[in-house]
């Protein structure tokens, strides 16, 4: 291991990036459907009996190439790049993706931060699509940013992938991590394609499960690239994978970004925001980042809400959405990362029921009403919630209408309820999986 001098950094000058870089391009170049077809055309000329199967054989590998493209078969392997890092360095390359919302993103803030505190000797890079770079600033981690392919009009996807794959490749070269942790719901082909053959890293997937089971497949090539899978629980019990894989998969609690010692204080929020010490509060947020447009729900919940003379509001604003206008009298408007900061402040909360928000809020025992998003791709937010509502730990609506909406505000109105609530969080909790994790992985570099 390197003593974490600047020499000990790579450099894309050096003759091995170079070679590396004509390797990767040779086994790009074999993968290519025009490449495939052209060496079964050329196997013909050189066996003319071949010629007289071409009509069956073309549409065939044609066909293959398709299921390969929509990551249904696995593409064939090829001669793969040898690549020489003579000694890594005690260095971690992070990859969350832009979802939906910051799930992938915290997550693995979640684990970094807390890896620095355990051994600060270690370096943690971040290569993210993620805009959000002033967060990572703010910890102390620096990034190389690439902004997703919906960014540039037009682009083809295979245009960004070879952007990515050149980038991450440039950032091995330099770094020489001994460990590559991936954070994503699917893999990008230019993802793979750099770590493929990178035996001097361990490759590791964090996948968390409760996905919808129509959602998008994954390539089915794509976790056997990996040495590990880390599978942080759920409310929903895990299913079996639906593919077969050789990867190590390791377990771990829900990964949640604050413990509870790091909350702040209840009046705090009230004392920044101007709210009565004696005033109920409901946190309301409802997004999922960009991918919908929430403005009805919202509304009707603010309707409902500001009826009650001693409530006030709290709207949480999204960093990836749009800015949410000021409304004045007892809404007031919350803009942090993470806003769980101020859980203990909140009387009870109004949320959809993503990854974090449903972990967030049973971990720290705040009343819920939950309002699951149905629209996400993978994301099955109602089964996540369905377990806590069981539990009668949270409220869930599944149709937002003036009428539910005000039912469910005047049962949380209630103390008693509240408190039964809470007592029923607290049956739920689990560990922190972000402290377990950040020591195995420490362990494994």
């Amino acid at each position: 291991m390197g003593d974490g001098t600047a020499t000990d950094f790579g450099r894309l000058a050096d003759a091995g990036s170079k070679e590396d870089k004509f390797r990767r391009e040779l086994v790009r170049i074999r993968k290519s459907p025009s490449f495939r077809i052209g060496v079964h055309l050329i196997k013909a000329l050189e066996q003319p009996w071949r010629f007289l199967f071409l009509p069956f054989t073309i549409p065939m590998l044609i066909f293959n190439l398709g299921l390969e493209r929509l990551g249904r078969k696995s593409i064939p392997e090829f001669e793969q790049p040898n690549f020489s890092n003579d000694e890594n360095r005690r260095s971690i390359v992070m990859f969350p993706t832009n979802g939906v919302g910051f799930g992938h993103f915290t997550r693995l803030l979640s684990i970094a931060r807390r890896i620095k505190k355990l051994d600060p000797d270690v370096e943690i890079i971040f290569f993210t699509t993620m805009p959000t770079l002033h967060l990572l600033k703010r910890e102390g981690i620096p990034a190389y940013h690439l902004p997703g392919r919906n960014k540039f009009k037009g682009m083809p996807a295979s245009t960004w992938n070879h952007i990515v794959e050149e980038s991450m490749a440039n950032v091995f070269a330099i770094h020489k991590p001994s460990m590559f942790i991936f954070d994503g719901a699917f893999p990008y082909r230019g993802m793979l394609n750099a770590i493929q053959g990178r035996d001097e890293i361990k490759k590791v997937w964090l996948r968390r499960g409760t996905f919808k089971k129509d959602s998008t497949k994954i390539p089915v090539d794509s976790i056997n690239h990996f040495d590990y899978v880390i599978s942080p629980k759920d409310s929903v019990k895990e299913e079996e994978h639906d593919m077969e894989f050789t990867s190590t998969v390791v377990k771990c609690d829900p990964i949640l970004y604050l413990d509870e010692i790091e909350l702040r204080d209840r009046n705090d929020l009230r004392n920044r925001l101007g709210i009565p010490h004696d005033a109920l509060v409901c946190y309301l947020q409802l997004g999922a980042g960009q991918i919908n447009d929430i403005e009805s729900e919202i509304s009707v919940c603010l309707t409902e809400l500001e009826k009650h003379e001693n409530l006030y509001v709290v709207l949480g604003e999204s960093m990836l959405g749009d800015r949410l206008p000021s409304i004045g009298g007892r809404v007031r408007v919350l803009t942090d990362y993470p806003n769980s900061l101020d859980f203990n402040a909140f009387d009870f909360t109004i949320m959809a029921a993503g990854y974090n928000s449903y972990h967030e809020a049973i971990r720290f025992s705040v009343p819920t009403i939950s309002i699951p998003n149905m629209n996400t791709g993978m994301d099955d937010q109602l089964a996540r919630v369905e377990v806590a509502e069981a539990a009668g730990a949270m409220i869930v609506l599944r149709e937002v209408t003036p009428r539910r909406v005000q039912a469910a505000i005047e049962r949380l109105m209630e103390e008693s309820v509240r408190i039964s609530m809470i007592n029923s969080c607290e049956k739920l909790h689990r560990p922190n999986g972000a402290n377990q994790m950040s020591k195995w992985i420490i362990d494994e570099i």
